[in-house]
């Protein structure tokens, strides 16, 4: 492929001006990330989620991570007054492994400027920083019945139900399902009636003001994520596409709740993996049925409502583990393949960085068709990286825009112990 692309220069922020004007008036940003090991696609999101919220007066951001720890980060940014270093310590409590992914230090500056931007401005207008994943069954379930217990009303029995068919397992999920696939007897009852239990001792509330709300909010959410979690942990013993598409739906349903409870007018920020954020239907996940996030926030707002900015990488260094669970270790990433998206960008581009925008990429017949696209898990293992890391994508259908960076180095994570408990193997193509 020899076509020269049409690229716009990528060297500081004010370069993301095009990225801007082309964002336009959308209501949802999905940003992705080639790897979740990678220091500059957590720098060039945050540069460009400080302009969509000081700019396009954009309510929150909304991360692959669990619900209860990111709650935690969305209460410490709206409060007035903090400690010196309170994020670093407050981002320790992401110890679910990867522990890397939001405990880091790219991380930390971000939240440290979401607090100060939160200061200048009223406690109802005050940017939000929430989690979409489906993974903190326990986590959820004690948050439940912390808030159950101090209300004192109708969910406590409920709850204390769901609490106690979980107890058997432990804090191991894996458990559960491994227990529960060959019998009928299982927890989905006791989790979708604690829902609804806390749902009408909810709905029997009148909060006033959006801090309200959201205490209400999070009760709930904590719910669903219990009854989608149990969902999620038994479709992961049917294979295939069951417990990826069953995570995915969580994820939207969890974004479309937080824009409703924003408000009519609300404006989201979403930081997710490519393989997340990138439409399913312009790869070769379709093939499986499989859907994500970027398609179905497409067919719930319209496309012209939803708008997707993937990124990727030439070569570098990345964090990663060498298995499921394994000890986090900084990796060499080698140039990418022949004939891959990113050794095209590379040789156009000879080392620089650029922004690509799909509408004008359109225009090339040559990207009508798939090409190779490098994903980077939170398990990698480069030797092998050409056999299963590498998605075929139409990349101007799958993305609106594309963030290239050339060069890129790895994360730089917080001493953080992962906690004791792994939770099992469930990312596909390493992601």
């Amino acid at each position: 492929m020899k076509t020269q692309l049409p690229t716009h220069p990528l060297r500081s922020a004010a370069d993301l001006d095009p990225l801007m004007a082309a964002i336009g008036d959308a209501r949802v940003v999905l940003l992705g990330e080639a790897s979740h090991g990678t220091s500059e696609y957590y720098i060039w999101r945050a540069a460009l989620s400080k302009r969509l919220i000081q700019e396009k007066g954009f309510q929150f951001i909304a991360v692959e991570g669990d619900w209860p720890d990111c709650f935690e980060v969305n209460t410490a940014i709206k409060q007035e007054a903090l400690a010196p270093g309170f994020a670093s310590r407050l981002l320790q409590t992401f110890d679910r492994w990867p522990t890397w992914m939001w405990g880091n230090w790219e991380i930390t500056a971000l939240v440290e400027w979401l607090h100060q931007h939160n200061r200048q401005r009223p406690l109802e207008q005050r940017v939000g920083f929430y989690g979409l994943d489906v993974y903190s069954l326990w986590e959820s379930l004690q948050e439940i019945m912390h808030f159950v217990e101090k209300q004192g009303d109708g969910a406590v029995e409920a709850a204390r139900r769901a609490f106690r068919c979980f107890e058997p397992y432990g804090n191991d999920p894996q458990e559960y399902a491994q227990a529960v696939a060959y019998v009928s007897q299982d927890c989905e009852n006791e989790v979708t009636n604690m829902l609804r239990a806390l749902r009408q001792q909810v709905a029997s509330q009148q909060p006033d003001g959006l801090p309200s709300r959201e205490r209400n909010f999070n009760a709930d959410q904590n719910a669903l994520v219990a009854v989608n979690a149990e969902h999620y942990y038994r479709a992961m013993l049917q294979g295939g596409s069951a417990s990826w598409n069953v995570r995915d739906r969580h994820m939207m349903e969890t974004l479309d709740r937080l824009l409703t409870l924003h408000g009519p007018d609300s404006k989201a920020i979403v930081w997710e993996h490519n393989t997340h954020i990138g439409d399913a239907r312009y790869t070769d996940m379709a093939r499986e049925d499989s859907v994500n996030i970027g398609q179905l926030a497409r067919e719930t707002y319209g496309r012209d409502q939803v708008f997707a900015v993937g990124f990727g990488s030439y070569e570098g260094s990345v964090i990663a583990g060498k298995h499921w669970g394994a000890p986090l270790e900084k990796i060499t990433v080698p140039s990418a393949t022949r004939g891959s998206w990113e050794e095209l960008l590379h040789n156009q581009l000879g080392g620089d960085n650029a922004l690509l925008l799909s509408e004008e990429l359109r225009q090339e017949a040559s990207l009508r068709h798939p090409i190779g696209h490098r994903a980077i898990g939170v398990v990698y293992r480069p030797q092998f990286e050409r056999f299963g890391n590498y998605v075929p994508s139409i990349i101007p259908e799958r993305y609106d825009a594309f963030l290239f960076i050339d060069q890129t180095q790895a994360l730089h994570p917080l001493p953080i112990h992962a906690d004791e408990h792994t939770p099992p193997d469930m990312y596909p193509w390493g992601e």
